[in-house]
């Protein structure tokens, strides 16, 4: 039992109606499958350039995280052990050379046998708190209030200045002075 065929007309009336294939989807954003698996090697693999910097002084010791910091973890190709740069303040940088096999040592430790295979030594100032060998300084302490008398002397004082941002700023420097003051 043959079929007859469609007319030119019917065709494409057939064929504005109807789509023979559907549509391509556009693939997902790649973020959204890799989500998942950047998190799991994460957590397998996580130590990094950033541990590093939080945990230089526990690595090197002491002495060597007062003169050096690390920069930056250089990824080799092929899955060769990566390089790390650190910063050595001035003539160090010499004596940082002699020890490099023992912070080698002590940073593939930390990260894992074989992580780092070479120290690049790059001479420059440190960071502030790196180079002083101590933590940020802990924030000023505020000073003591003006007792109640001085308090009232000075809004006596400004009572003739129009409220404010100038009177408020007044106020403040008014406070400072008295305080120094004492």
């Amino acid at each position: 039992m043959s079929r007859q065929l469609p007319s030119l007309e019917e065709a494409a009336r057939i064929l504005t109606q109807k789509r023979s294939r559907p549509a391509h989807r556009p693939p997902p954003p790649a973020g959204r499958g890799l989500n998942g698996l950047v998190r799991e090697l994460d957590q397998r693999f996580g130590q990094g350039p950033g541990a590093l910097q939080a945990r230089w002084r526990e690595i090197v010791g002491e002495e060597i995280a007062r003169r050096t910091e690390p920069v930056k973890l250089i990824k080799a190709r092929g899955g060769a052990p990566a390089a790390l740069e650190i910063r050595v303040a001035g003539p160090a940088a010499a004596l940082v050379q002699h020890q490099a096999p023992e912070i080698l040592a002590r940073v593939n430790l930390f990260l894992g046998e074989g992580a780092v295979g070479k120290l690049r030594i790059v001479q420059g100032p440190l960071r502030p708190a790196a180079a002083a060998g101590k933590a940020l300084p802990a924030p000023r302490r505020r000073s003591a209030p003006l007792d109640a008398a001085q308090e009232a002397d000075l809004a006596r004082s400004l009572a003739a200045a129009p409220d404010g941002p100038l009177k408020t700023a007044l106020m403040a420097l008014g406070r400072g002075v008295l305080r120094r003051a004492r």
